[in-house]
């Protein structure tokens, strides 16, 4: 604890002389703060100050009601108020005509530095979000049966946007041309590694539309592989398996792991779909692509651009949802879909529709939600749905049926990515109304549009300026035997350094060599293989490799350890299969790594430990 207090400090004092004002008032507070409260004060209660900062720059004041728990004087927080006064005016709480960008960085840095530190939440916690996942499944039962939803108006906005796209995966899975994949991640019925190629189980679901021997088996000349097959009846079918995993100290993540056959096909679905929203002519057509200007999903710089251009005065909102992909309902899905037969078929055999939630004991046997996070379509159909509410809303505000011309008219105005959504600011009302319609909760203290604070896709910007905080990712580590926190301070320790605090970078290098945890530690550029210090100085060779005739550093390599996991002759040979078929583009690389090496045959899956050695390495 006194770790992440020091290193609060030292932020403290750098972002202070910044500002040219004292934080030794601060520290002390915060310090009396930990000791009472813990590592709970450090990881949700500063959190909730920067949020409700936020909140406070874009409506322009702050209130009696803000920075709950926090002592004031004359109305700001006596916490950070140095920096506070150089935002607000002390008198009235208003926001100055020019407050200082630095101060504004500078308490968002200071409050959100700990805010998404990988540490496991209360059971309590816990507990509270799977009953919210329940809760929002009740929810979508309730809007179905209550809801006003215009299906007709839906999918005539849908198909102006992604006719074409849908149309061409049509065509795909009616030709039977796609390529199935699996992941290196857990699947709900703990298939893993090599075993996921001898699949045991299919669904008649998929059987219909994807038959085993096309997509499982090398060829037909293995059909005697369906003896060993149990093709599930829709009633026998594996539900999906709902986990937490870390998110923050206040809320674990959600997600849901999909059985091994499934998300198989779920991944020849995704790939494709990706590729022709994100093309700007669908192959096939000469006309553009309107998704292609509206969506991403390898790239989210186009939303960061867009919000900073927003926080700048270019008219821009940036809206957040609530519990987003679990409260895409399946008709929404539809009303996009059902005029594409193959498509719509394949989008519903590859979607689970039960799912088990052990820590209460409850399984859900009939899924109203599209997917949960954790099915691979999850994020490109939640994009997809929500870009359609989007061109609802604005045709809502323009009083008459939109148009192609008037859809491309927004270009540069209108962008979506998983749910960070990005309108003009006078579409929001009708945007919100459209999205509550639709079942959909916006999140409020993530969305902005009345001043000049805007986040988008990791990105945080005030005026023209990025005030994006630098976070800390994992505990710091204890000794060099904690490799993936060690990694995290690292990557923190190089961020810091871009982000021009070189005084706390300096203390952090000299905390990395006096605990002994990396005693050799050199200057290296960013695709460096090595643990290393990135600069704006050259790296200084230390030794030229005997045989490459290339510079070489001493420092520390990690190394992951690929678990066992042998394939048998038939799942070897669809995979290898399977790997020389599929082609990927490079923009594409980021979401499908390739993972194949030359002993991808004995070893499969994720990591199951890594190692740290001290090396002769690549400073660049």
């Amino acid at each position: 604890m006194k770790s992440l207090t020091d290193l609060w400090r030292e932020l403290a004092i750098e972002l202070a002389s910044w500002c040219h004002t004292s934080a030794t008032n601060d520290y002390k507070k915060l310090v009396r703060r930990v000791e009472s409260e813990g590592l709970s004060f450090l990881t949700i209660t500063l959190p909730s100050f920067g949020k409700n900062f936020e909140y406070c720059l874009d409506k322009g004041r702050v209130d009696d009601c803000d920075f709950s728990g926090f002592r004031k004087k004359r109305g700001l927080p006596l916490f950070l108020e140095g920096f506070l006064r150089q935002i607000f005016d002390v008198s009235t709480g208003v926001l100055l005509a020019q407050p200082s960008h630095d101060s504004i960085f500078a308490v968002r840095q200071l409050t959100l530095v700990f805010g998404k530190i990988n540490v496991a939440c209360s059971d309590g916690r816990t507990r509270f979000a799977f009953e919210s996942y329940v809760k929002c499944e009740q929810d979508l039962s309730s809007w179905e049966t209550s809801n006003s939803f215009d299906d007709s108006s839906f999918e005539r906005i849908s198909q102006l946007l992604f006719a074409d796209v849908f149309a061409k995966m049509d065509q795909i899975i009616f030709d039977g041309d796609l390529i199935p994949r699996h992941g290196p991640g857990q699947t709900a019925d703990r298939v893993s590694g090599n075993q996921k190629y001898d699949l045991l189980q299919w669904s008649e679901r998929l059987e219909e539309l994807f038959p085993f021997g096309e997509y499982a088996l090398p060829n037909w000349r293995y059909y005697y592989r369906y003896d060993d097959i149990e093709i599930l009846e829709p009633g026998a079918e594996i539900p999906v398996r709902v986990i937490a995993v870390p998110k923050t100290l206040s809320t674990p993540r959600i997600i849901a792991m999909e059985p091994a056959h499934v998300q198989y096909m779920q991944q020849a679905v995704l790939i494709p779909l990706i590729q022709n929203l994100e093309a700007k002519v669908v192959e096939g057509n000469t006309r553009d692509n309107l998704s292609s200007y509206f969506l991403g999903f390898t790239d989210q710089d186009p939303n960061r651009d867009l919000a900073c251009r927003g926080s700048k005065g270019d008219d821009l909102a940036t809206l957040d949802l609530s519990e987003a992909s679990d409260r895409v309902h399946i008709l929404h899905v539809e009303a996009m879909m059902r005029r594409f037969p193959s498509f719509w078929k394949a989008i519903l055999a590859t979607r689970s529709t039960k799912a088990e939630i052990l820590p209460l004991g409850i399984q859900l046997n009939s899924l109203r939600k599209f997917a949960s996070m954790g099915s691979a379509l999850c994020f490109p159909v939640e994009a997809m749905v929500f870009l359609t509410a989007v061109f609802l809303g604005i045709e809502e505000m323009q009083g008459h049926l939109l148009t192609r011309k008037e859809i491309l008219s927004y270009v540069g105005k209108v962008r979506v990515y998983g749910d960070d959504i990005i309108i003009p600011i006078g579409s929001v009302p009708y945007v919100s109304s459209v999205l509550a319609r639709l079942g959909f909760k916006i999140n409020t203290s993530k969305s902005f549009w009345t001043g000049k604070f805007r986040e988008s896709c990791g990105g945080d910007y005030y005026d023209g300026t990025d005030v994006t905080p630098v976070r800390l990712r994992h505990m710091l580590p204890s000794s060099r035997s904690d490799i993936e926190e060690l990694q995290s301070l690292v990557a923190f320790r190089n961020l810091l350094y871009w982000r021009g605090l070189w005084n706390t970078t300096s203390w952090l290098d000299n905390k990395i060599r006096s605990r002994n945890l990396l005693r050799h530690f050199p200057i290296v550029q960013s695709t460096a293989p090595c643990l290393g210090r990135q600069s704006v100085l050259p790296y200084e060779a230390e030794r030229i490799d005997d045989y490459l005739h290339a510079p070489r550093v001493r420092a520390w390599v990690v190394k992951s350890t690929i678990p066992a996991s042998e394939a048998s002759g038939v799942g070897s040979l669809i995979k290898c299969l399977l790997s020389l078929v599929r082609r990927e583009p490079d923009d594409l690389s980021v979401i499908f790594p390739d993972t194949v090496d030359n002993r991808h045959l004995q070893f499969a899956g994720r990591p199951s430990a890594v190692d740290i050695k001290l090396k002769w390495s690549a400073p660049f």
